[in-house]
This record gives structure tokens, sequence and C-alpha cells, in this order.
């Protein structure tokens, strides 16, 4: 059985890094299903036993000029999410498997690897090594070898100045040859496993086509250009990666765990569900969990983006790598460390890689012919002149030298993922996820948003307002029924009843077969007689509604209250009426939603009576009484009319999250709500629903924009080199600075607000 692999791959600066490592491993005997993350630096794969040795795997990255350093073997064929250490601090306390194990470094994630092999790739790149991070430009391998490659070139200048004629040509030509030694030798790597197009093959042709036709000053210029441009790529890279970097920290190493009335630090990756830790003052809380003791201030800031801490007290959830600002807590651990909030987060940016746009998918099929197309022009550049017009073969080689090192893509190629990787970091900051470039696109397109009703635009924390006993029943009656029926459920309606029970001093009857009807009832036998606790029509469906308890089961719904009936086999005990109020921001959010061009329309389960109540007063159509199959029905319906966001927070919402265009999870909602969604929302506002569309239009924004710059100035310098009016040292600068620009206006968004469109 195939065991699941990884590594740690330093040193990619861009996507096609990503190509040319996945393509020199999953050629191999044995390999399968190559993973290779850009951002994260992580390379994993499927290896049979007893085929390809792991040292063969190793030395093929190394011979493409990566560092690799094994990360051990994983569980068979399961996925891992791990983030690589940030710059000068210990490995992270807690590290996400899929299947629960430890390893010994953060984070990562998988994208599906460009298969293009043109651009800028690791041949030829003196990549950064583990123990570079942290460091100034100059310190590192990079930096180092532009400092060699200037020192060759201002040794050769002083020779020429001093010896000028041959001895000062030679110099040049030493200071060209020693400089391109270790890209040519990456470039031969790179070709003995199929990948000719390289930009360090096009380097190192232009740099000897250079020498032979005497332009050997021009040839070494080219190559420190070349290391310089390396290491501004490998800046930007490294600050791209930044924010992603972040979310590995923010849980601590250690918790305060309490055993018998005594605290002990241990292991934050060791905390089990149940136990109790201690948050002092200024403390990160270690675990997702439920305060038992204390009431503090807790800044979720660094988890959800809230700027203000919130006042939080005993029952009160809280988040792992929140900070408790002004008392101790005692705090009961709800979930393990892979399952917390910051591991959710982890996770989305994870599969974020995976999920490439549209747009990402087709510059790479573009880029496969385009580096071969621009190799073809770039010979006929050379031959065709000097062999029909006669004119001089030495200034035809030199424009179509030139015109190899114009030619490539590597701007363009990085122009999309590093957009994508910014907003993603962006939107984390902010509590808004959303699971890769395909979902950023989707969500730019969006033309209707449809929400789901309790615990989106509503509170979610519905009140029992009214219980009205039926038929000869008390009113002790049908909350006992109304109590066993619900009891361990965690609906909010559910919780409501089980509330008003215990007010009441009603004690919950023992119940057995409980199942859920889905948006119908709740079921189960209450005391040996079967029960239920559903909508209105569900019971007039069971023909157990006399006309004086639908007319006051009317009346109640009218003033825009949920009604839920109690009652059994032929006979309604009585009516249980709950309000649940608005979000205090949903009419501001549905608000900006129309400022941004958008429809917005409410599809709920509940009675048509409340659900005009609720849209009335927000402003936004609605649709009520609804399945969850008619609201993927009613979602596709809406899809006619262009892409279709939905909005929700339950399990019932789970198949039209599907449906949707972009399926969108407040972050209170349940697990299923968020593993069926594109996306998340971690602060529960529906304001924010607004801010994730901004951002995902203001990165395609950006996209267009990189593109453009990529395309602008090949376009440009392909013309001025056919020309003669630019040469190989100004064909470097503009590769190099069209790449640079493009990730230096990609890292714009780590800075835009969408909050404020600005």
């Amino acid at each position: 059985m195939a065991e699941r692999l990884e590594w740690n791959v330093t040193g990619m600066d861009c996507a096609s890094c990503v190509a040319k490592v996945t393509k020199a491993v999953e050629r191999m005997p044995g390999v399968a299903n190559v993973s290779v993350a850009l951002m994260a630096e992580k390379l994993s794969l499927d290896l049979e036993p007893e085929t390809t040795p792991k040292e063969k795997i190793e030395a093929a990255v190394k011979s493409l000029g990566y560092g690799i350093a094994a990360k051990g073997t994983a569980a068979p064929r399961k996925k891992t999410f791990v983030l690589p250490e940030s710059a000068g601090e210990a490995p992270s306390s807690k590290h996400i498997h899929g299947d629960g194990h430890h390893d010994d470094d953060g984070h990562d994630h998988h994208p599906k690897a460009a298969q293009g092999d043109s651009g800028h790739g690791s041949p030829g790149h003196i990549h950064d090594d583990p123990k570079d991070r942290g460091k100034r430009w100059y310190q590192t391998s990079k930096g180092k070898l532009v400092i060699f490659t200037a020192v060759l070139l201002a040794a050769a200048w002083v020779v020429e100045s001093l010896f000028p004629g041959p001895v000062g040509y030679w110099a040049f030509v030493a200071a060209c040859v020693i400089g391109v030694a270790p890209v040519a030798q990456r470039a031969f790597a790179a070709a003995r496993m199929g990948q000719f197009f390289t930009i360090e093959s096009l380097m190192t042709i232009a740099a000897i086509g250079a020498l032979f036709i005497g332009a050997a000053e021009e040839a070494a210029l080219v190559v420190f250009l070349f290391a310089v441009g390396e290491v501004l790529e490998g800046v930007a890279a490294n600050k791209a990666r930044d924010g992603i970097r972040a979310l590995a920290n923010l849980v601590p190493k250690t918790a305060l765990l309490e055993v018998s009335g005594k605290t002990r630090e241990v292991p934050a990756e060791s905390l089990e569900i149940g136990q109790i830790v201690l948050a002092r003052p200024g403390d990160r809380i270690p675990a997702d969990g439920e305060i038992i003791e204390g009431t503090s201030g807790v800044d979720d800031s660094p988890v959800t983006g809230e700027s203000v801490p919130v006042t939080k007290g005993p029952g009160d959830a809280v988040f792992a790598g929140s900070i408790n600002t002004e008392a101790a807590l005692r705090i009961k651990v709800t979930k393990a460390a892979e399952d917390n909030t910051i591991a959710r987060i982890i996770k989305l940016v994870e599969e974020a890689e995976e999920a490439r746009a549209p747009t990402e998918r087709f510059i790479d099929r573009f880029s496969r012919w385009y580096m071969p197309l621009i190799v073809a022009l770039s010979v006929l550049v050379i031959v065709v002149p000097p062999l029909f017009t006669g004119a001089p073969w030495e200034t035809w080689i030199y424009r179509g030298l030139t015109l190899l090192l114009i030619g490539c893509p590597c701007a363009l190629v990085i122009s999309v993922p590093a957009s994508i990787a910014s907003a993603l970091s962006a939107g984390a900051k902010r509590g808004l996820l959303m699971k890769g470039g395909a979902v950023i696109e989707a969500a730019a397109k969006v033309q209707t948003v449809a929400f789901d009703k309790t615990g989106t635009l509503t509170r979610g924390q519905p009140v029992v307002t009214d219980v009205v006993a039926l038929d000869g029943a008390t009113e002790a009656e049908v909350l006992t029924v109304a109590a066993g029926v619900e009891a361990g459920s965690s609906h909010p309606l559910a919780v409501a009843i089980m509330d008003r029970a215990a007010a009441a001093g009603v004690k919950t009857p023992a119940a057995t077969e409980g199942r859920n009807i889905v948006g119908k009832a709740a079921e189960a036998k209450v005391e040996g007689l079967l029960a239920w606790v559903g909508s209105l029509r569900f019971a007039m469906e069971k023909g157990v509604m006399a006309p004086e308890g639908v007319s006051r089961a009317e009346q109640l719904e009218a003033e825009g209250k949920s009604l839920s009936v109690v009652f059994r086999e032929g006979r309604a005990l009585g009516l249980i009426a709950l309000r649940d109020e608005p979000k205090t921001d949903a009419m501001e959010g549905v608000r900006q939603l129309k400022a941004l061009g958008l429809k917005a329309v409410m599809l709920t389960g509940d009675n048509a009576r409340t659900a005009a109540a609720i849209a009335g007063g927000l402003g936004l159509d609605h649709k009520a009484e609804m399945m969850p199959k008619d609201k993927v029905t009613a979602i596709r319906a809406m899809a006619a009319d262009g892409g279709v966001m939905m909005v929700g927070d339950g399990i019932n919402d789970a198949p039209a999250l599907a449906q949707a265009s972009v399926g969108v999870a407040m972050g209170s909602g349940t697990d299923v709500a968020l593993e069926t969604a594109d996306a998340a929302i971690l602060r529960d506002r529906v304001s924010d629903i607004a801010t994730k569309i901004r951002l995902a239009r203001a990165t395609m924004a950006n996209i267009r924009q990189n593109v453009t710059i990529a395309l602008g100035l090949k376009a440009v310098f392909l013309v001025t080199t056919v020309l003669g009016l630019t040469g190989l040292w100004i064909a470097i600068l503009a590769d190099t600075g069209a790449t640079v620009l493009v990730t230096l206006n990609a890292l714009r968004l780590l800075s835009y607000n969408p909050e404020k469109g600005a």
C-alpha cells in the first residue's frame, strides 16, 4: 500500500518552481498524487513500497537547486496539513494531520501543480537555505551570489581599465563563465528531466551565445542582473508567505493545565477534550474551549479580525489563539488541537491552493505553448534576416538571444497565484476564509446572495415567548413532552425549548428512538409513546390540529414568531412560539449588498408570516416554508441570472451551500456546513458578505492589472528587440522587472481594506 511522504522544499519563488519540482518527481516509478505547495514550501506524494528510493527523489529536487529536508512518513494515503516555520522560531506546537497524528513542523497547502515548464524556476536559482530565513538579503545564499557576481563584474571592469584589449575582454569572459556556471549546471539538470524551456536554459544559451559574438561585457552584466532579479523575487515571495506563516504561531506552544487544583505547564498540542486550562491576563488561549470560571475581555482579533475585545464569562466559547486581556479564566477544552478554530482556518487555507482559479489554469495552458513559440520565433529572427537579406549574423544572433530572455513568461505565470495568495492572507486577517482562487473568481461574479434565516440573518438564539396548551393539556405537559423530544439536540429552537422547560422546573423525561424528519419535525418516544415537535404544516398533515388551534397558531405567526406544534398520535398538546431577532448589522449588510448592485433573498423553512416579518424589516425578498431540496431548486433557478452565493450555518443548509456558485458558512455554524462550504465568515457578521465580495472583486482587478503588466511589457520589448532598440541587459531587466512589479502589485492586496472598499 502506498505511503504518504512529505518534505520541506526551500527556495521556491513562483508557480514555475512548483511545475519543475512536480515534473521532476512525478515520472519516477511508484510515485503518484504529487502535491507541491508554493507558499508552504512543501512536497508531498504517495510512494509505492520497493519502487523509487526516497533518496532518489531528494536528489532530483536538489539537482534543480532547491533545498529539501524529509518530514517523515504520514499515515498511508492521507492528506496532511503543514505550515512552514517562521523565521527564527521553534516548530509550531501542534501540527495538523488528516489522521490527527503529530509531526514536527506547521501546516501546508496542496496546490494542483502548474503543468507548464516555462518561466522562472529552480534550475540556476541558488535557493534559500532554511537558515536564511530572518536574515538580511546580503546574508542569504542568493544575496551572497549577487555579491559574488558583482565582485566578478567589478573585477573585470578594473582589469579592462588597466589592460584594455584582449586581456580586458577575457576578464569579462571569465566573469561570465564563472557566474553562469551554476545556472548552466541546473539548466542541464532540468533538461535531463525533459524540462528544456526554463529561464535558466535560456539564460545559459543567451550568455554563451553572447560570448561567441563578442559581447562578453554585456553577457557578464546579464549574469549579474539575473542574480539580482533572483534576490528580488525571493524577497517578494517570502513577503507573500509571511501572512500564512503567521497562522502557525497563533496558538501558544504551551498551556497551563489544571490537575487536582494545581497547574503545570504542558505542550498545547497534548491537551485533550474535557481538560481544564488556566489563561492568565495577557496569555493567548491555548485551545478552543468554554469558560467555566472568570469573566474577562477576550481579544479575538488574531483569529476573527474582530478589533474590539469582547467580554466573555462562564458558558461562553473561546478560540485558540485569542488573547485574554483582563482577568484569569478557567477554560474547559472542547476541541482537540487538530480540530480547533486555527486548525480549521489552516485547513481552509491549505485547500485554497488546490482550488485554482480558471484564469490561472488558462495561463498555465497558455504558457505550455507560449514558450516553445518564443523559441521558434527567436530561431527565425536569428536565421531569416541573414539568409534572405544578407544581414550580419552577429546582429541577428544578438537580437534572437535577447528575444529569448524577453519572451520568458515568468511574470505571467506568477501574476495570478501571487494575487490569490495575498487575497487569502488579507481575508484571513479579517476572518474571511476562501478555499482558493476558484472561489475568489466565482465570488467576484456573484449576482445574487441567498441567506438562510436562523443563525445567519438572525442571532440564532431564539427565546420562547408563548406556550399555548390545547385539547385539555397543561402547559407543564406541553413542555415535558417537548423537552423529551428535543433532549440532546443542538438546534437553536431545541435549545430555547429546553431552556424554557428548565426555567419552568419541568424535568426532562426519558426518550428513545429519537430521529429528525428533515424540514418537518423531531420525533421520539416519550414515556413509551410517540411524540413530535414540528411545524404547523406537518401537524396539519398528521390531522391533529383543530380549527381553534390553527387560528391561534396563525395569530402567533402573524406576530412574526416561529411556531412549533407539540403533539402525540391523534392529539395536539400545544403550541410553542419563539422569536429570533435579526442581527444588529443585518440591515446594514443587506444595504451594502444592494449598493454593490446585488440581489438579496432569504430562503427559510419557517412559516410565511414570520419570514415576511423578518425579511420586510431587513429590506430583502424572501421564500418561506422551504425544505432543503426546495432551497436547492431555488438556487438553481436563481443561477439562470448569474452567480449565486448561498450563506448559511446549519446542517440543513449543506445541500444549498454545495449547489450555489459560492457557499459561505457562518463561523458559528455546524462542522457539516463549514466542510461543505467554499468559504467561511468567522465573525458572524452579515456585513462581512459584502466585504468578502469586495475583496474578491479587488483581487480579480489586481489579477487583470498583473496580466496587463506582464503581457504589456513583453509586447513592448519584443518589438523593440526585433528593431534592435534594446539589448541583452535590458531584456533581463525587463523580465525580472516585470516579475517584481507583478509581485509587488499583488502584495498591495495585503493592505487593502475591503470593509471600506479601499
